[in-house]
């Protein structure tokens, strides 16, 4: 009787640990020597795509300074342009010089309409200017020609004597601007010309070949990497490419409900919507694993770098809307998949350092909205807004255990985390809780690491589906975190339920 006593007594009391662990995370942080994270792992992309640039960026005449200054806080690093598909059907000598004499162009990639070229290379390096971010272009391979980029490159870099020089003198630019990031074609597995990953190798080394590091730049030349999970791109170019001239390779990897042909809706959408995008979300970190053990084989010490230059959620297009013009709303969802995404960056910083989310006004998961005169912030722009102490901190590595976040038969981990360590020797910790429904408690062990205070941030709504509207522009904002605190030499946090928090240890 005795011993049936204290085995019931035993199963009750790991019943009873089990269940309270389930809602609880441990976690540990070690300061220890890691890799930078490149500030470039926060850059943004904007392509001539539907109101991304015309009504975005670029109303009339002008560059709009509202949306500059709301990016500039953010610390936007680096920005690509023209595209996207957009940029290998673009002619750069097609919007240059005087804005009444360039040339009337269709874009046939997104929606058939007509381009008067207002917005070309002088205002796209303004702009860059504006922000104070570097540009990252991409060049035309799928229509284009090695001379043309080659041209294109000396009118951008060159502080001498040539015809294009002087060209871009009389245009009114009389210093080079020093672009650095250039990338040699887009998708060129797809819209940027349906090659085979060995027949576009040989076009990298042949465009490479004329792309010319000028007095005073050098150029970081990128790859048009693979479409997802295709490992035999990635493979082949870095079998056949000339790495010797390549700063980094691309790739690009979309955060999907559903299928292509049916995305599903930006703002109606079900727990099981929720869940499917947080599955298809979290693959991310498979496929930047897999895609980096591929280049650590031929590159071992990790002189190149992984760009993911489009990444995001994609969803339908919003009704009444026209379709080929990409215009999403952003709930709250999305910022849980950018927070949960720029996690798996920071942790992959030896490898992955740039990344572009598509796309920074009016079209998918942007940072910003317009209409007409007014602008909105949206969810996933708070998230850049918190995220941004990352910027070139030093990467702490992370061991943490989670319980899962169960939806029907499914699970998935419902915590995932990133942490740093900045020159001034503050620790921020980011954390996000993918369960819609239960909060979570985690504890920090922080072995070596003292400190005196923490403070924090929260990104949270009432349902997964809240976005901001220009009627309610300030529904999902972050506020101030009040659910830290220190415990002895530990840290104890209390994660509200479908929240991102970013805390400061000193």
């Amino acid at each position: 009787m005795n011993a049936t006593r204290t085995l019931l007594f035993s199963v009750f009391i790991f019943l009873s640990f089990s269940l309270s662990a389930q809602n609880t995370v441990g976690l540990t942080i070690r300061d220890t020597s890691g890799p930078v994270i490149s500030r470039n792992i926060y850059g943004h992309f904007s392509e001539d795509l539907g109101r991304c640039i015309y009504d975005g960026f670029w109303t009339g005449d002008h560059i709009r300074m509202d949306v500059v200054e709301a990016l500039k806080k953010i610390k936007i690093p680096v920005l690509r342009w023209p595209g996207g598909c957009y940029a290998d059907q673009y002619h750069w000598r097609d919007a240059i010089g005087p804005r009444d004499q360039r040339k009337h162009t269709v874009n046939t990639t997104w929606g058939m309409v007509s381009e008067d070229n207002s917005f070309g290379t002088h205002e796209f390096l303004q702009l860059c200017d504006l922000l104070g971010c570097q540009p990252y272009i991409a060049g035309n391979v799928g229509t284009g020609t090695p001379e043309e980029m080659e041209n294109w490159l000396e009118y951008l870099n060159y502080n001498g004597k040539s015809t294009l020089a002087d060209l871009r003198r009389q245009n009114g630019r009389e210093q080079p601007w020093g672009v650095s990031f250039w990338g040699v074609g887009n998708e060129s597995w797809g819209c940027g010309g349906s090659m085979t990953p060995e027949y576009y190798a040989g076009e990298y080394n042949r465009y490479s070949e004329f792309c010319k590091n000028y007095p005073g730049t050098r150029l970081k030349l990128i790859a048009s990497g693979a479409n997802s999970d295709d490992y035999n791109w990635t493979e082949a170019l870095m079998k056949h490419i000339d790495r010797g001239r390549t700063w980094g390779i691309s790739m690009h990897y979309y955060t999907l409900v559903g299928s292509w042909a049916h995305k599903g809706s930006a703002t109606q959408f079900t727990e099981d919507e929720y869940f499917r995008a947080m599955v298809s979300c979290l693959r991310m970190e498979d496929i930047v694993s897999k895609h980096s053990a591929i280049m650590d084989r031929y590159d071992p010490h990790k002189r190149m770098a992984l760009v993911v230059d489009e990444w995001g959620i994609w969803t339908d297009a919003e009704p009444g809307t026209n379709g080929a013009f990409l215009y999403q709303q952003n709930s709250m969802r999305d910022a849980l998949i950018a927070a949960t995404t720029l996690n798996i960056f920071n942790n992959h910083a030896d490898r992955v350092k740039m990344a572009n989310l598509a796309q920074t006004v009016n079209v998918l998961q942007a940072l910003i909205l317009t209409n007409k005169d007014k602008m909105l912030l949206t969810p996933t722009y708070h998230v850049f807004d918190l995220y941004k102490v990352h910027q070139d901190a030093r990467l702490l590595p992370i061991q943490y255990y989670t319980p899962d976040y169960v939806h029907g038969m499914e699970k998935i981990p419902a915590v995932n985390a990133s942490a740093s360590k900045d020159s001034a020797g503050a620790i921020h910790v980011s954390l996000v809780n993918l369960d819609p429904a239960k909060k979570i408690s985690v504890r920090v062990n922080l072995p070596g690491i003292p400190f005196k205070t923490v403070q924090g941030e929260v990104l949270t709504s009432s349902r997964f589906t809240d976005i901001n509207t220009f009627e309610d522009p300030n529904r999902v904002k972050p506020a101030v975190f009040n659910g830290a605190k220190k415990d002895g030499a530990d840290l104890v946090v209390e994660l509200p339920a479908m929240s991102v928090v970013v805390l400061e240890l000193k």
